[in-house]
């Protein structure tokens, strides 16, 4: 169950990892190709001025892209960044709600194309495209 401030659709997330721990609670938001993944920001998000942090923003954009790539490909393998661009455009402030949508652009038996636009309570701040390299599940 989630949280009333956390927008229809989205659940606790999914994968949790070291890196991101510290900025729980995150959520995602699995469609038919892609993960949406979101959070509510925090002081713990933000920079010395009280925005939101370019690094949370092109390391959450990793994320959603990456988990997208496996989420169009039935996760039947596993993926690696081979490069991460981010364009910032705009700001986010504690309290906002951030959603990172990802779209795959292509999905090949070794790499993966995706995009993503990054929203701070629906309006876009940032947008960022990955390249992603299949790496095939040990069995």
């Amino acid at each position: 169950m989630t949280s009333p401030d956390i927008p229809d659709g989205f659940e606790p997330h999914f994968r949790k990892s070291p890196f991101t721990d510290p900025w729980e609670p995150l959520y995602s938001k699995r469609t038919e190709k892609a993960v949406v993944v979101g959070l509510r920001l925090g002081k713990p998000h933000t920079n010395a001025r009280g925005l939101i942090h370019g690094g949370l923003i092109a390391a959450l954009a990793d994320n959603a892209m990456g988990y997208s790539c496996a989420q169009a490909t039935g996760w039947t393998t596993t993926f690696v960044t081979i490069s991460l661009a981010v364009d910032f455009v705009g700001t986010a402030e504690i309290g906002q709600w951030l959603a990172v949508e990802s779209d795959v652009i292509k999905a090949g038996s070794t790499i993966c194309f995706a995009q993503s636009l990054i929203k701070a309570d629906d309006t876009v701040i940032a947008r960022a495209s990955g390249t992603f390299r299949v790496v095939p599940k040990k069995r």
